[in-house]
């Protein structure tokens, strides 16, 4: 019998009375051959373990050699190491910091990573279902865990994602109710008696994201060609201690705060960046509005802070997400309308251009969209466009200069 190749698997009787199978899988990283071992009591089994890690070596889908990591070790090195701003944003990176310090890493974190099946995951998310989570929370974990296992497929520690495989808790779906054009102007009427109010015409007219619209500078509005530039977006502000962590109080309210991030980022996407065309009134509104921001900066004198927002603090400074979010709760109470989420407005004015009859690929330039599905999304069917069906059903199929026949019914007559 001649001698087998370099490479060629073995399979053999050892000392120990056991059978034993190598399997050359590839090359480590110290350019020595990464020949793994299998064992087990009868030679049939042995051979049917090392065909089918022949067959993974094949299919390119065998486990990269070194460390064997668990769940905890490679979340831990994925968020700090991998999943990092500019890779991703800010925002992305703490909502996968979040799920993985409380739910993933006390849920699984001490299985091996190779061992981890869809069966796990959906324990966890069961227990979390139990204990009163939202669905949508146990189905963003659910996502950040697939995203980690994809990554370590990438690079080899793991074969397959069981959260592929796994069945996620669907996501609770928002009941959204737009609110109708008569809301709309109760609302803007209560906002007219506050400040920065074209913010919200802004809003529910134009469908700007809060983001957007908070991160507009003067710079990005032409008054006289009547356009506004979407160029940025306002971020949360995140902030550190100034105080060496002595005041006893969460980063957000230390006295000596710092800020740690940017006040905005760019708007990556093609179609986030985008023109929008001013009507009439809005344009007279931001008119009154710098007016009034003018006479603030007089009023402010060396406290001003000239940074060129177009809705901003009464010093100048950068308008807060926060204070901006409740001053819209403040506006509808005050408006008598249902309390809604601020991200509402943007599926009402989405749904004005849909009553308005204004052309799908102009609706995604000016929401700001790349992809027609998200009309189905934001634009919504109200009392006010069955309304309209109904008459437009009425006027063609019952004109109005006709008038029912005696002994008509229902349009049609009996004859006998």
């Amino acid at each position: 019998m001649g001698r087998r190749p370099n490479g060629a698997s073995s399979i053999y009787l050892g000392a120990d009375g056991d059978w034993h199978g190598r399997v050359t899988v590839g090359i480590k990283d110290d350019g020595k051959p990464d020949r793994r071992h299998v064992q087990a009591k009868t030679e049939a089994a042995v051979i049917r373990r090392v065909r089918a890690l022949e067959k993974e070596r094949d299919s390119g889908r065998v486990r990269k050699a070194g460390q064997r990591w668990t769940v905890d070790k490679w979340l831990t090195h994925w968020i700090e190491n991998i999943a990092v701003p500019p890779a991703i944003s800010g925002y992305t990176h703490d909502g996968y910091k979040v799920d993985i310090s409380h739910y993933l890493i006390p849920g699984i974190g001490a299985h091996k990573l190779d061992k981890l099946t869809p069966e796990h995951l959906e324990r966890l998310y069961a227990k979390m279902l139990s204990q009163g989570k939202a669905a949508g929370t146990a189905h963003h974990v659910h996502r950040t865990i697939r995203a980690a296992l994809n990554e370590a497929i990438r690079r080899g520690h793991l074969t397959m994602n069981p959260a592929m495989l796994a069945k996620a808790p669907s996501p609770d779906e928002h009941e959204v109710e737009p609110y109708e054009v008569d809301e709309i102007k109760r609302i803007l009427k209560v906002a007219s008696e506050r400040r920065n109010s074209t913010r919200w015409a802004i809003a529910l007219a134009l469908g700007l994201r809060q983001g957007e619209a908070l991160g507009l500078r003067w710079i990005d509005v032409d008054l006289t060609g009547a356009v506004l530039r979407v160029r940025r977006s306002r971020l949360r502000p995140k902030y550190a201690h100034g105080c060496g962590e002595t005041c006893g109080k969460t980063p957000g309210y230390c006295p000596q705060r710092v800020q740690v991030n940017r006040d905005t980022k760019d708007t990556k996407s093609r179609a986030g960046k985008r023109v929008i065309g001013l009507p009439r009134e809005i344009v007279a509104l931001l008119r009154a509005h710098k007016d009034r921001q003018d006479a603030e900066r007089v009023a402010a004198g060396d406290l001003w802070c000239d940074e060129g927002w177009v809705f901003a603090m009464p010093d100048g400074r950068a308008l807060s997400p926060n204070t901006d979010y409740r001053e819209w709760k403040a506006l509808l109470k005050a408006a008598g309308v249902n309390d809604g989420r601020l991200h509402d407005a943007r599926h009402t004015s989405a749904t004005v251009l849909l009553l308005l009859g204004v052309p799908e690929r102009t609706v995604m330039a000016v929401m700001g969209w790349s992809s027609t599905s998200m009309a189905a999304r934001y634009q919504h069917v109200t009392d006010t466009i069955r309304r309209q069906v109904a008459d437009r059903v009425d006027g063609l199929i019952w004109p109005a200069d006709s008038e029912p026949k005696s002994g008509d019914v229902a349009g049609r007559t009996d004859h006998k």
